[in-house]
């Protein structure tokens, strides 16, 4: 009785991991001790997949634990790693686990660039398993009887958690082991089978028979829905496997129907219910007797129905000679209760007991897409405080080089370089002079052109694996049913765009740049000469040498001092805002364990006030000071210059002084922006080549995806007939047979079905004889006939075959019985009105049959088939 069902496993074809993994590492963190680790956890990671899935496994819990070890791994890295189609790009391929393929091909098989597909399919792998090991188990243990339960439940569970969400995971169509159809078929049949375990181990420990009468029942019932699924389902009998489990699940509905009729007998026994004893044996010895004549091969129930008719045998005489009990019908009888005693275990990762994430420090990509979005708010924070102070510096600049200040203070001789001047002067030769501008302009085209050429190439690229895709999607049409390239595409396209209008924008940064240069190169080549040259070319003046101790001239010279302190306090003040530190991946972290998302606009911008608020405050203070003091210097400037003479050589020399002025601010200003440009401009080279590398995976996957499809439709193609099927004319077609008499039903209350007939092999019809006779098919292909007497050895009556699930017996009732035609012998042709001459056989010897009397069928041809046919006719 104890026949169990288990599931085979998927094959999945050998990938490499490593590579793609470890670029992703590489590209997200710096180098260190933190990426060391992370690229030794990739390494670990593809050696558990091959240990899971790249060689046989033995049942045994052992070979569960990796799968299931490799599962909780998958779950733990699914946040942590952006894998898509368009980022992080694996194509992972299964085959379908109950299809074994064909001559002209192999089996069904689906490649899809998702994680959420390989952990369907490894949990599917892990159900299978668990059924697996729950067969094996013995179950004359009373341990293996609850580890048998244990994985039947587990494989339950893990068939019902994909059957809820193989369809979000994957992007397109499944294969039928894992749709959800097939899944929750499975999910229902281990749930059987772990409800059978109970009722077994119940009846060991002899319970009482009302308990193991519901467990029964229970089982029972959740055999008969485990077969209408597998038998309503349109796509599942097509499987081979679902054929062979088909009359399974049906003969062990009867044997839990039969198991709870007997148990529940014996409670009315004690009850003193003798005919509701007797009516539940019957239909238990009913049921027993249709396992015994449609499943036999399947499973074995002789012990089940001795049992029964030796109870049916005692409870008959006792109830005939003792209690004269009445026995009601079967529908009348009081429904048996049901007693579940089993649950599907619930899939909540990790289910490995001895799991450990290898990317344990690796935080989830929600966190790290926040942590990303936090430093670039972080950034414009710390760019605009240092921006707005900078900004302010060079408008106090320009204020005090229009002024023509300090130097004008500092020249009031008249016929020498002023200090400031000269100092300013040595500066821009220390920087290098000309030359190192030249340098830096020569440099940004160079620049530029290689990444545009890196862009260039990426796009193309992509352009190309786009064309090859939509000719084959031209020539294939629905066939071709993968995801377009154009819509797959459109993340990296606009990310493309995005670098193309970094890039132009540059360009117009950089003419910027260009033409402050040649406004200013004459003054800055000015500044570079020898302090003699430069002399000469200032104009001298002859200014009033009163107003070296004059007060406006102190007065001014103490406001220069307090804006070259604010200056001084700015450059302080910038330091601290870019030293300022926050780690918020902890924040995030516990946002996203507590509501399971991470609000980040509110988190960071909490945050940064919290950490740049202070500072907000004393940017503010020291711009407002700024503005202050520049009001009062050009006050006092105004005082000065009226109290000094005017003259044109004073004038020329005052503009000279600023121009020199101007232009070293200028020459400060171009070398930092020329810097700064060419940063950008190899920083943004490393972004190109990660985006090029990025372009390149995606198409080497798409490459590899679209051979793959390929490969199939050619053998889908080649499997295809040649030429399109044809009905066959009537004149060659055979007589129809005719319609099975009705009979009654043999198994009361199961749950079976009429399997869809297929028409019966046809055979090459007998020689004509005027008039021919109408037969069937199968009196055609009947064996000889006996020579023994008629009524002995009737010919038995070949069953048609079925159109799907394993071939039934033929039995009386039931289609699949042809009844030949009522007064047919075709030995008696034109001798229907002689009169009836038996043969008269010598004594121990069988006669042959005689014409039968008027309207009476051949004695040799039984009206009604036997009771018990064997399987296949006999000849």
């Amino acid at each position: 009785m104890a026949t169990f069902i288990s599931v085979p496993l998927k094959k999945s074809s050998e990938i490499d991991m490593v590579k793609p993994l470890s670029k992703f590492v590489t590209a997200s963190y710096p180098a260190g001790d933190e990426q060391s680790e992370y690229l030794r956890a990739v390494e670990e990671l593809n050696k558990l997949r091959k240990s899971a899935l790249g060689r046989p496994l033995d049942k045994h819990e052992s070979s569960l634990e990796i799968l299931l070890r490799y599962y909780d791994q998958l779950c733990s890295i699914e946040p942590k790693f952006p894998f898509s189609e368009n980022q992080l790009c694996l194509t992972f391929t299964w085959k379908d686990a109950f299809d074994k393929g064909s001559l002209f091909g192999g089996s069904v098989k689906l490649s899809l660039a998702s994680l959420g597909y390989e952990k369907t399919c490894v949990l599917f792998n892990c159900a299978a398993l668990a059924s697996q090991i729950a067969t094996e188990q013995n179950i004359d243990n009373d341990e293996c009887l609850k580890a048998a339960a244990k994985y039947y439940q587990l494989a339950s569970g893990a068939f019902s958690h994909i059957k809820d969400t193989v369809l979000s995971a994957l992007s397109r169509e499944p294969t039928m082991d894992i749709c959800p159809e097939t899944v929750g078929t499975l999910s229902t049949i281990m749930l059987a089978q772990a409800q059978e375990v109970f009722f077994l181990k119940a009846t060991s420990d002899r319970m009482k028979d009302a308990v193991i009468a519901k467990l029964a029942n229970q089982a029972a019932d959740f055999y008969g829905e485990a077969f209408k699924q597998c038998q309503y389902k349109d796509n599942l009998p097509k499987y081979f496997y679902f054929q062979e489990v088909l009359p399974v699940l049906a003969a062990k509905h009867c044997i839990m129907q039969a198991n709870a009729e007997l148990h529940q007998s014996i409670l009315a026994k004690q009850k003193k219910r003798f005919g509701e004893e007797i009516a539940r044996l019957q239909h238990a010895a009913e049921l027993v007797k249709t396992v015994a004549s449609r499943y036999d091969e399947y499973v074995s129930v002789k012990d089940l129905t001795d049992k029964i008719n030796r109870a049916l045998t005692a409870a008959k005489k006792d109830n005939d000679f003792i209690y004269h009990d009445r026995v009601p019908e079967v529908k009348d009888l009081e429904h048996i209760g049901k007693a579940a005693l089993v649950k599907a275990t619930s899939i909540t990762p990790p289910l490995s007991q001895k799991f450990t994430d290898l990317f344990e420090k690796m935080v989830p990509m929600a966190v790290q897409q926040s942590m990303g979005i936090y430093g670039q708010r972080k950034a414009d924070t710390v760019n605009r405080l240092v921006g707005t102070m900078r900004e302010a510096t060079n408008l106090c600049n320009g204020v005090l080089a229009s002024l023509n200040l300090p130097a004008a203070l500092e020249d009031l001789s008249g016929d020498s370089i002023p200090q400031s001047i000269a100092e300013k002067s040595r500066s821009i030769v220390e920087q290098g002079g000309l030359q190192n501008i030249e340098k830096l302009i020569r440099d940004l085209p160079e620049l530029l052109t290689r990444n545009r050429e890196i862009l260039d190439e990426s796009l193309k690229m992509l352009d190309d694996e786009e064309t090859t895709d939509n000719e084959l999607r031209s020539k294939f049409n629905q066939r071709w049913n993968r995801t377009p390239s154009g819509d797959l595409y459109k993340p990296l396209r606009a990310e493309g765009s995005n670098f193309r209008n970094v890039l132009d924008k540059a360009v117009q940064a950089d003419q910027v740049v260009r033409d402050r240069y040649n406004a200013q190169c004459d003054m800055i080549a000015l500044l570079c000469k020898p302090e003699n040259e430069l002399n000469a070319a200032i104009p001298s003046a002859n200014p009033t040498r009163t107003l070296q101790g004059s007060e406006v001239v102190n007065v001014l010279r103490s406001l220069l001092a307090q804006l070259d302190e604010v200056k001084k306090e700015r450059e302080t003040l910038e330091g601290e805002i870019k030293a300022v530190t926050f780690d918020m991946s902890t924040t995030f972290l516990k946002a996203l364990a507590q509501d399971g998302a991470i609000n980040e606009e509110q988190l960071s911008l909490s945050q940064l006030d919290q950490s740049y608020g202070s500072y907000n405050h004393r940017v503010s203070a020291s711009l407002s000071k700024q503005e202050e003091l520049l009001g009062q210097v050009q006050t006092a400037h105004q005082e000065f210059s009226s109290l000094k003479q005017s003259n044109n050589e004073a004038n020329q020399r005052e503009e000279v002084l600023k121009k020199l002025a101007s232009a070293h601010d200028s020459y400060v200003e171009i070398c930092n922006n020329l810097r700064e440009g060419t940063k950008f401009y190899n920083d943004l080279t490393e972004i190109l080549l990660k985006f090029q590398n990025k372009c390149s995976d995606i198409v080497f996957a798409r490459k590899t995806e679209r051979d793959e499809l390929l490969k199939e439709l050619q053998q889908s193609i080649a499997r295809e007939p040649s030429a399109p099927s044809f009905n066959v004319p009537a004149y060659q077609s055979t007589p129809a047979a005719p319609a099975p008499a009705p009979g009654p039903t043999p198994a009361p209350r199961t749950v079976f079905a009429q399997q869809p007939q297929q028409e019966p092999q046809q055979k090459p019809l007998p020689p004509s004889r005027p008039p021919p006779p109408s037969f069937t098919p199968q009196a055609a292909s009947a064996g000889p006939t006996p020579t023994g007497p008629p009524t002995s050895n009737p010919l038995p009556v070949a069953p048609p075959s079925q159109a799907q699930g394993p071939p039934y017996p033929t039995y009386q009732g039931y289609q699949g019985f042809y009844q030949m035609p009522m007064g047919y012998n075709p030995y008696a042709y034109g001798q229907y009105n002689m009169p009836y001459m038996p043969y008269q056989a010598p004594q121990g010897q069988g006669g042959f049959p005689g014409a039968p009397p008027a309207g009476q069928p051949y004695p040799g041809y039984p009206q009604q088939p036997p009771q018990q046919q064997p399987y296949y006719p006999q000849q």
